[in-house]
């Protein structure tokens, strides 16, 4: 029987029944069938089904162009997560074949216990700063045992495109700001240090650097931590994941970690504060990996100038009418922070 609560064009139960039939799994009826919140533009549904629970992710009902080729590779990473030490939902089955469920690719992975602690901060998480210091470091030694996956080793060697992956950067997303210029009324990127930031990146780009698995946008709102202490239970949505070089994801949850000027963009646990400081989060990151740490500055930079062009797309898009001027306002001077940003960590003051 379809819950009531669930379109079917989302999800329909009887494929899912038939189809994880024949995968194996256990038999019986579908129960605490509900929609979770969270992830980003996916949809997540949870339920339990012969005495186990699950949860199924699949693209929204309108399907991007790119939304199924996004989750094989999800549910791919996924699986080779399996058997290593990185906290991540664990794969259970996935299904590939877009034409077996309204045209989408799914798949069914385990439940996270645990908080996204930008949205809620529980007990004894809010009353007690030394678990959140301790959230913040796990954080970043959470993200050490990802970068040392042996990708290849895992099944990965051809997930992503490690050959000048770091030479690409630059011109790769200089050209996306460019892009933006097609949009009707959009007058052209007005931030402070854009020039500045490109050519310094350019100028001081590591020679030498080790492929490895990236998550590709490891910040807080993309973990779940555990209920009964500062451990993180999970990285989640890992859409944007690739072969690459794992130090921009040190870089990446640098540029987004709170301070005093962005501290409740992190939600209650920014604003409850107490956590680490950027220093901290590298040594952290440096006692569990083999990595050349000696240029982490230069990859926060390149977080910051990666993603400060990426949420001005929603400046110019707003422009264009095509996203709520608040919200193109607000995203704006949110990339003139990022930049100000860069400019402290290019002068050594993160």
């Amino acid at each position: 029987m379809q819950p009531a609560e669930i379109d079917s064009a989302l999800v329909d139960f009887a494929v899912l029944d038939h189809w994880m039939t024949g995968q194996g799994l256990p038999e019986g009826p579908f129960e605490g069938v509900h929609q979770l919140a969270g992830g980003t533009q996916n949809v997540l549904v949870k339920f339990g089904r012969g005495g186990r629970e699950y949860v199924l992710r699949r693209g929204p009902q309108h399907l991007r162009a790119k939304t199924n080729e996004v989750l094989r590779r999800e549910s791919r990473v996924l699986r080779a997560r399996d058997g290593t030490d990185v906290p991540a939902p664990r794969l259970i089955a996935a299904c590939t074949d877009e034409t077996v469920m309204n045209g989408a690719v799914f798949y069914l992975m385990t439940p996270v216990e645990g908080f996204n602690a930008t949205t809620v901060l529980p007990e004894p998480h809010a009353g007690d700063a030394g678990i959140r210091r301790r959230m913040g470091l796990d954080a970043a030694a959470a993200l050490a045992r990802l970068g040392a996956v042996d990708h290849v080793a895992v099944g990965l060697a051809d997930y992503g495109r490690p050959e000048g992956f770091l030479e690409r950067q630059v011109p790769r997303w200089l050209g996306e700001l460019e892009s933006y210029s097609r949009l009707d009324g959009y007058p052209g990127p007005d931030i402070p240090g854009l020039d500045a930031t490109a050519a310094w990146l350019e100028a001081n780009r590591p020679a030498r650097w080790q492929p490895g698995i990236m998550h590709g946008d490891h910040h807080l709102a993309n973990l779940m931590f555990a209920h009964d202490g500062p451990r993180v239970a999970a990285i989640v949505d890992w859409e944007m994941s690739t072969i690459g070089d794992p130090l921009l994801d040190l870089g990446w949850l640098l540029a987004t970690w709170p301070d005093e000027d962005s501290k409740e963009l992190a939600g209650p646990l920014g604003t409850a504060g107490g956590l680490p400081t950027a220093t901290e989060l590298v040594e952290v990151y440096g006692r569990d990996t083999t990595r050349d740490l000696s240029a982490v500055d230069w990859y926060a930079v390149l977080a910051c100038f990666k993603l400060g062009i990426v949420l001005e797309g929603t400046h110019a898009r707003a422009f264009a009418g095509k996203a709520p001027k608040e919200i193109g306002d607000w995203l704006h001077a949110i990339t003139l922070g990022l930049f100000q940003r860069a400019e402290r960590f290019r002068s050594g003051r993160p």
